[in-house]
């Protein structure tokens, strides 16, 4: 039993020390690849760009449509995370009420899918990559590293694929699209949306103004 104790310490151990030394070496050098990446098998289109190459519509765009309390939270939304364990125990699909930061923790370091125990993973990376990263990097990261289409990853990349044009110079219309197609990016059309995602689209370009206005993306740029 004291070996298997002894074990389970290494183990931990050793796990704790191979994720701060990650997150920290993410800090200063681009994540190269993800698991996401690699096990989707659609191929790998991606361009790094540091976020001061990134049109700061799409920082807002993002904001606006998946996390509003992205700068005054410390990477997790308690009000998110207490509907989705009410939706979670009405049964059906796990959801996580997952924040820009838990979705970057995800994207880089873990999986898509693993329910529960990857949850518990993604907490951990979440809690180091507020601490070590901050804000501007967590953006950046996560504006590199999230699927933007079929294969392709990342705001350059997929400004390219669906406006042939950098990221640097997105509209406020483009930048709303590309974020409503995050959560389903291979299933809802950038370029020429309908229906939910044309409408969701228009609702984010609205909430776009209220995220400047209110200084909601301010730690970004601070």
């Amino acid at each position: 039993m004291t070996r298997f104790f002894l074990f389970l310490a290494k183990i931990a151990i050793w796990f704790v020390g191979l994720s701060l030394a990650l997150v920290i070496l993410f800090k200063f050098v681009p994540p190269p690849v993800t698991a996401t990446m690699l096990l989707n098998g659609d191929g790998i289109t991606k361009d790094w760009e540091s976020l001061s190459n990134i049109d700061r519509n799409l920082v807002t765009a993002v904001i606006a449509a998946e996390d509003g309390k992205f700068c005054s939270h410390n990477g997790f939304d308690a009000e998110a995370i207490e509907k989705a364990i009410k939706r979670n125990a009405e049964g059906g699909r796990v959801r996580g009420g997952s924040t820009i930061s838990q979705q970057t923790a995800k994207n880089v370091f873990l999986w898509q899918d693993g329910g529960y125990f990857r949850k518990g993973m993604e907490a951990w990376f979440t809690f180091l990559i507020e601490n070590i990263w901050g804000k501007r990097r967590i953006m950046e990261v996560y504006l590199n590293v999230a699927e933007t289409g079929i294969g392709t990853y990342g705001a350059e990349a997929g400004a390219q694929r669906y406006f042939d044009h950098s990221a640097a110079r997105l509209t406020r219309t483009e930048a709303a699209r590309m974020a409503a197609a995050l959560p389903l990016p291979q299933k809802r059309s950038v370029t020429n949306p309908t229906g939910f995602t044309r409408r969701y689209g228009n609702t984010i370009a609205a909430r776009m103004g209220i995220v400047r206005r209110d200084g909601l993306d301010g730690c970004v740029y601070d």
